[in-house]
């Protein structure tokens, strides 16, 4: 009786290369690609951070005049604005601008860059924020801008929701990700911002910044965490050479969230620095 030829050992399937890892301006530059989507997806903050900022700054956000730089489609400026603060937001992309105002008609939007303000010295702002932008600034630029327009004794404040690396699935997740796409990796400002703003070789008194940790959740479809994560800059600036990673985050998250309802916890990193009062 003839035997059955054995099958010949298949080769080890691997994920298909994508192209090389974008370049920090192509990242910058994606986010105008996918506006509409980050506006749905991104997350937003919780009060405990308003509270830190109003602390840090030494007053309410109820009536402060904030210049809201890197401001995106206004995540960070409407919730500034429902405390009560007088905000003008920074936006240098134009579908970024566009969908904040399309959002948040009553905002003002200014089409600029953190490097280059375009106010007069002295301006009078009680506070220039940066939430989730100040990396993609020069920090010897946009510093000495931030300070220029602030009042004496007012206020700059960054922050970043970052993924809890504590969290299993989320650090899993990240790993996943860093093998997948070139280049990849979670921009570590939120870390390095004190040490920055305490470095810079500025005129007067140097820069004490003052920081804080936060942590929240937020439970989310699984379709828009997969939104989120394609808004992210490596994401958007690949574009559809991304699309089988997402797929794959899908089935890999499935099995850690059969419901279909993923927790996402984040580490809030606040830094504030205040410029001299005289």
């Amino acid at each position: 009786m003839a035997h059955e030829p054995e099958p010949l050992p298949q080769p080890e399937q691997r994920p298909e290369p994508l192209p090389q890892p974008p370049s920090h301006e192509a990242r910058a530059r994606s986010f105008d690609t996918v506006a509409t989507q980050y506006a749905a997806a991104r997350p937003g903050y919780p009060p405990a951070l308003h509270d830190a900022v109003e602390e840090a700054a030494g007053r309410p956000l109820a009536g402060a005049r904030v210049l809201d730089v890197g401001a995106g489609t206004g995540l960070a400026t409407a919730a500034l604005a429902a405390r009560g603060a007088r905000v003008t937001a920074v936006e240098p992309g134009a579908a970024m601008a566009a969908e904040l105002h399309r959002a948040h008609p009553a905002l003002p939007v200014v089409r600029a860059r953190g490097e280059a303000l375009p106010f007069p010295d002295g301006a009078g702002f009680d506070l220039v924020t940066y939430a989730q932008s100040w990396h993609w600034t020069v920090p010897e630029r946009s510093v000495p801008e931030a300070l220029r327009v602030l009042r004496p004794g007012g206020t700059l404040a960054l922050w970043w929701n970052v993924p809890d690396p504590d969290v299993p699935w989320q650090a899993a997740q990240e790993a996943r990700l860093a093998r997948r796409l070139p280049g990849y990796h979670r921009h570590n400002a939120a870390v390095t911002a004190p040490d920055v703003l305490a470095a810079l070789a500025l005129p007067g008194p140097p820069l004490r910044p003052r920081t804080r940790l936060l942590r929240w959740t937020r439970r989310i479809p699984l379709a828009t965490h997969l939104a989120m994560l394609g808004s992210r800059s490596h994401f958007a600036a690949l574009g559809p050479a991304a699309a089988p990673v997402l797929a794959d985050e899908g089935a890999a998250l499935r099995e850690v969230f059969p419901d279909g309802t993923v927790e996402e916890t984040y580490a809030l990193h606040l830094t504030a620095v205040r410029r001299a009062a005289g």
